[in-house]
Order: structure tokens, then C-alpha cells, then sequence
């Protein structure tokens, strides 16, 4: 009998090879820690990619002249053109761009109750012209340029909801339509 209670009581106090199960426990959390916040950082970078070419895009097709001619001069051809550029510029493939869903709903600088469209044309971006923006500073009536659209991301993170699926980021930029 007192061999079972010391015996029991020397199991009970030892500490060697705790060690050992302790990281056997906190490593794989540690993996999946630091496997989400790399995957959550591309995410985070092609957003800013995809955020600065649709604020290219919108950039040149409100200037009045030709920035990326290729025959036309419209300012849907002229978004599309520097959408596309600064997207390759970022090792982003401009094929795998989509119109966003829903399609946003802007008003018309001439009838500010009727909504515009999507720029016919291309399927992938979606380009609004002329709509009625706002200023910063909450002054209505400028007369400005959208554009927007969606990029697939495809997150991976092992044994969790995660892993595999398919994340559309959204971007969109408006900017007003230059006279000169």
C-alpha cells in the first residue's frame, strides 16, 4: 500500500519530459498563428494592389486626352487600359478580375435620379461614366469617373473553415472628370 501511494506521489511531482508535451501542444498553434497572418498579409497586399490600379484607372479615364491609346480615346478605354497596366505592373493577372457584385448604383451628373451603367465593352472592370460624386467636403455636384471591381483570393489555412475558398476583394475609386 505505500508503495501505490509513493509511487503515485513521485508521478504526481515529476516534472521531467513536461517539456516535451508542452510544445507538442503550443507548436501547432503556433504554426497555424503565424501560417494566418502570412496568408492575411497577401491578402492585405493584393488589396493594395488591386485598390491602387482601379485609383489608376479612375485617374486616366477622367483626364480628356489619350494616356494608353490604342485606337480609341473614351474614358472607359483609357480605365480599362490603366486598370490593366498597373495590375500586370503587380504580377496580378487582369483575366481573373470581375464586375463586382452587386454592381454599385451611381447617379447621372445631368439626371441625378436615373443611375449608370456599366461601361459596355469589357467584362472584367466596371467603369461609370459621368456620375455624380462627392467632395470631401460634402459639396454635391461634381461631375467625376468610377471604377470598380472584384479579384479572387484563395486563402489556405490548413483544418479550418479557411482553407481553399475563394475570397472576392473588392476595390473602388471615383475622381472627378478633368476639363483642361
Amino acid at each position: 500500500m505505500n508503495f501505490a501511494r509513493n509511487a503515485i506521489r513521485t508521478l504526481a511531482t515529476e516534472v521531467r519530459g513536461a517539456e516535451i508535451a508542452e510544445a507538442a501542444a503550443v507548436l501547432p498553434l503556433m504554426f497555424m498563428i503565424l501560417l494566418g497572418i502570412f496568408w492575411f498579409g497577401q491578402a492585405f497586399s493584393i488589396y493594395g494592389a488591386i485598390t491602387r490600379a482601379a485609383e489608376d484607372g479612375a485617374r486616366a479615364g477622367s483626364l480628356p486626352y489619350c494616356v494608353t491609346c490604342t485606337g480609341s480615346n473614351s474614358p472607359q478605354t483609357n480605365a480599362v487600359n490603366a486598370v490593366q497596366a498597373s495590375m500586370l505592373a503587380s504580377n496580378l493577372d487582369p483575366t481573373l478580375a470581375r464586375l463586382p457584385s452587386p454592381t454599385p448604383t451611381l447617379y447621372s451628373c445631368s439626371d441625378s435620379t436615373s443611375g449608370v451603367d456599366c461601361g459596355s465593352g469589357n467584362n472584367n472592370f466596371c467603369v461609370q461614366t459621368p456620375v455624380l460624386i462627392t467632395s470631401s467636403l460634402g459639396a454635391t455636384g461634381l461631375c467625376g469617373i468610377s471604377v470598380s471591381f472584384q479579384y479572387p483570393y484563395k486563402f489556405w489555412l490548413p483544418f479550418t473553415s479557411l482553407n481553399k475558398q475563394v475570397i472576392w476583394i473588392s476595390a473602388t475609386a471615383r475622381v472627378r472628370m478633368e476639363n483642361r
